[in-house]
């Protein structure tokens, strides 16, 4: 497909959840209704239901399970990632520079939220900004600084000496720091797997919790109240057994704490959801978990319970709100996927897409 080729979509547009159209062009790698009356060198045609491009909400591009990963690998990750229609990622925390992406119009687009920022020895090693209390206003300035309107705490982790999950940062901590992003334009997000940091997250005016398996019926009216966000990474949470049982020996309690939040998942996610809670779809690959998940994940939300159009909206149209992106949009950037099958029936075609175009192009 030249520059100069304008493409045609048509079947069925879902520009929303209510807003279906029967067909779309795409001109200079723009979206728009009108036929287009110049004619085109080439006329490209694309036939079948199509989506803006899907949201990964928690994806981790130039990580890996042992910390930054080379440029190479960093292209592979996000490509798997396009392949299945992933076309923008909030990179949730990352030691790698990937600002070159940006200048590649064939890979995802991507929010990024600078480097996690977690306790001293209290996170997964070569990750984080490992610091104490005392310098976290600091570093949510200097990562603030570096990202793209996010920031990334690491609210808890394994406390060793206690032998399970515990909150990181005491609470006139996290106040300042999320007070001085918001002061610079960022949101604040926080990897909280336990029930004990939330509260003071949240009134501390935290904007998003990441996995939030420790939600409660304590809590979910407070995060509802708030409109703080979740993206529950349910991909992620299925290694929970696995991960329980390598810590049994030595972390009995940590081990039988991990299952329990396993075992009420998608009881949590549900109820949040059905308390208000906005909800968006997120992997966490690419830590140990690959890419390219994001279909997956939309699949786990409705086995939590969450309506498939709710489950759509949370890795698209909500999502893309949420990030301040457009969708399928008069004038937007043509980031779009196609598939065979109606979406909103079955969230599983999204594991198959016909054909995916970004930046206009077919790329897939």
């Amino acid at each position: 497909m030249s520059d100069h080729a304008v493409l045609h979509v048509k079947g069925r547009v879902l520009v929303g959840p209510d807003d279906v159209r029967d067909e779309l062009w795409v001109v200079g790698g723009r979206v728009t209704y009108d036929r287009p009356v110049t004619p085109a060198t080439e006329t490209v045609a694309v036939a079948g239901w199509a989506l803006p491009g899907l949201v990964d909400a928690h994806c981790h591009v130039g990580l890996d399970a042992h910390g930054p990963v080379d440029a190479d690998t960093a292209e592979k990750q996000a490509l798997t990632d396009r392949e299945i229609g992933a076309l923008l990622i909030r990179d949730a925390g990352s030691p790698s520079d990937t600002r070159w992406i940006d200048d590649r119009e064939d890979l995802p687009k991507i929010i990024r939220a600078g480097r996690h920022i977690a306790r001293t020895r209290r996170y997964i090693r070569n990750y984080a900004h490992e610091i104490e209390p005392e310098d976290l206003v600091a570093y949510v300035a200097q990562e603030a600084r570096r990202g793209d309107g996010w920031v990334k705490l690491v609210g808890d982790w394994i406390d060793r000496e206690a032998g399970d999950l515990t909150a990181c940062w005491p609470r006139d901590a996290v106040e300042a720091a999320i007070a001085e992003a918001h002061r610079l334009g960022a949101r604040v997000t926080a990897h909280c797997f336990a029930e004990d940091s939330l509260r003071d997250l949240v009134e501390a005016g935290i904007d998003c919790i990441e996995h939030a398996t420790g939600l409660t019926e304590d809590t979910i009216p407070l995060f509802a109240e708030r409109g703080v966000a979740i993206v529950p990474t349910l991909v992620n949470i299925a290694t929970f057994p696995d991960l329980a049982a390598g810590g049994e020996k030595k972390f009995p309690r940590w081990s039988a704490h991990m299952r329990r939040l396993y075992d009420r998942r998608y009881d949590t996610v549900r109820a949040a959801y059905d308390a208000g809670v906005p909800v968006f779809a997120g992997t966490d690959a690419g830590g140990s978990l690959p890419h390219g998940l994001v279909a997956a994940e939309v699949a786990e939300l409705t086995r939590a319970g969450i309506p498939p159009v709710a489950a759509l909206s949370a890795t698209t149209w909500g999502a893309r709100e949420w990030l301040g992106r457009p969708g399928l949009t008069e004038g937007a950037p043509a980031d779009l996927v196609v598939y065979e099958a109606d979406p909103r029936q079955d969230v599983r075609v999204l594991a198959a897409p016909r054909r995916v175009v970004l930046a206009g192009r077919v790329v897939g």
